[in-house]
């Protein structure tokens, strides 16, 4: 990610987890359940992170830059993330996770393209 400055949300979780226990502050891994292209299926993963703030405890927060559209903002207490839920089908995961999941990086060392990865982002099942 680093070389070529780029990479999906998932490398820019890792590494913005990485980069926060390098510097002491408890971090981990969230996931979101989202629509990919906001129609429905097929869904996929959105990675993202949570840190323990002393003042205010687990803060998720989105590593993804912004766009047009794409709005996430780092102003603890109040969340701000990157994608709302918009259906049924998509969900905020509730866990913060030490390690990434299983899928996705099953997904990650498997596929080695850009093309590769979207045409086969991870996804699970919702629990209802």
């Amino acid at each position: 990610m680093l070389a070529h400055k780029t990479g999906y949300c998932y490398a820019k979780s890792h590494l913005l987890a990485a980069l926060l226990r390098a510097n002491g502050l408890p971090a981990g891994l969230c996931y979101q359940r989202l629509s990919v292209d906001d129609k429905g299926a097929p869904y996929c993963l959105h990675g993202l992170n949570a840190v323990f703030l002393k003042n205010h405890g687990w803060y998720r927060m989105d590593a993804r830059g912004n766009k047009e559209g794409v709005d996430a903002q780092f102003t603890p207490p109040h969340e701000q993330l990157a994608f709302p839920i918009r259906s049924a089908f998509e969900a905020d995961l509730p866990e913060i996770w030490a390690e990434p999941l299983p899928v996705v990086v099953s997904v990650l060392e498997t596929y080695k393209t850009y093309d590769e990865v979207y045409r086969n982002l991870p996804d699970v099942d919702l629990i209802k």
